[in-house]
């Protein structure tokens, strides 16, 4: 199998090469990543039919990596390396999603690749869930274009609008579309998006203001753009507390 070993410290990359090279020799190692972002280009750009992704890594940690991962149309098996408790270690048993334990040892490493498969959307959810979760809410919005995942950081994001089927994203850089629905990303960013109509989310970050609109409507006024999104009457109490 094609590897690829992700993990923010040195030693334990050395470690995982070492042993694939010296004892499990039907195995290559395509590439190394020591964060997430890199992880997302390497994939992309060497694709790997396993990544070897640790969990807890500054910035994007290997839950939301493999999350970006479902983007694609054909994502690499994962193998979650960890240094995590036993009682961590339940949440992954009753999730079913591959493990490893640190320090690792040939054998547990060879049976991990025997079984590899790639987690689906409900494991990786019911794991964070049960370790922590909103501490493994996203840095970044995905999105799958000709180019590949395209990658968003949430500071860069001005709102979240539905409009048939696909969700777009309004942020620093232009608009994309994602399939994320509303209500997902408004649980998963409770802190950070306020819901201002029943087909749009906008971050609290980048409100300037409320104005009158046509009809005696309400309107929501961003920094540094022009966009403006319309806020419901249900809506409109939650939106001023907010902006007081």
């Amino acid at each position: 199998m094609r590897i690829l070993i992700v993990d923010d410290e040195q030693l334990a990359r050395e470690r995982m090469v070492r042993i694939i090279n010296e004892q499990l020799k039907d195995h290559e190692i395509v590439g190394e990543a020591q964060n997430g972002i890199e992880a997302l280009e390497k994939i992309q750009s060497l694709n790997p039919e396993v990544v070897i992704l640790d969990i807890r890594m500054p910035g994007m940690d290997g839950l939301e990596v493999a999350r970006h991962l479902m983007n694609l149309d054909a994502p690499p098996a994962i193998i979650f390396s960890t240094a995590y408790d036993e009682h961590a270690m339940d949440a992954f048993r009753v999730n079913a999603i591959d493990y490893l334990l640190k320090p690792v040892r040939a054998e547990q490493l060879e049976q991990a690749l025997v079984k590899a498969h790639r987690p689906n959307k409900a494991q990786l959810t019911s794991f964070s869930k049960e370790d922590g979760g909103n501490d493994h809410a996203r840095t970044h919005i995905s999105a799958r274009t000709r180019l590949g995942i395209t990658l968003i950081p949430l500071e860069d994001v001005y709102f979240f609008r539905a409009e048939h089927k696909y969700v777009t994203v309004r942020h620093k850089g232009g608009e994309v579309l994602i399939e994320d629905p509303l209500k997902e990303l408004e649980d998963e960013f409770p802190e950070r998006l306020v819901r201002v109509h029943r087909n749009a989310l906008a971050a609290t970050h980048c409100v300037r203001g409320l104005e009158k609109g046509p009809a005696g409507s309400h309107m929501l006024r961003f920094v540094d753009i022009i966009d403006k999104l319309e806020v419901s009457r249900r809506h409109l109490a939650k939106v001023r507390a907010m902006l007081r």
